[in-house]
């Protein structure tokens, strides 16, 4: 039987991760969605069914970083959303194992893209 990977969305917003889940479902994708650090935690012991991190950075301390790092070591792409566009930020990102960072509003289409070739890989 295979496993069908999920995406992990990280938010401190739970309606945001609500309408992600329900974006990236319509979509055809499975979402496996946390708020907070210590559930972010929890989920990095799972990351054999993850084939893609979703993580918006808005509302965690600098921690969030050390859990985007445990994740590119554990080979599951990331991506990280951001409301500002500022460039520490990106480098920020690009530093702690993002293949790419995406600023709010979001481009649906670029959006989508990038998670269907990521999810490719």
């Amino acid at each position: 039987m295979v496993s069908v990977l999920k995406i992990l969305t990280v938010d401190h917003n739970q309606r945001n991760l609500e309408l992600l889940a329900q974006f990236l479902g319509k979509e055809g994708y499975q979402t496996y969605s946390v708020a907070t650090l210590e559930a972010f935690e929890a989920a990095l012991d799972e990351t054999d069914n993850l084939g893609l991190a979703l993580v918006d950075i808005s509302g965690f301390d600098r921690r969030i970083w050390e859990y985007c790092e445990r994740l590119s070591e554990n080979g599951v792409p990331l991506l990280i959303l951001s409301p500002k566009h500022i460039a520490h930020v990106q480098e920020d990102g690009l530093t702690h194992g993002a293949q790419g960072v995406l600023f709010k509003p979001l481009v649906v289409k670029e959006f989508t893209s990038m998670i269907r070739n990521m999810m490719q890989d």
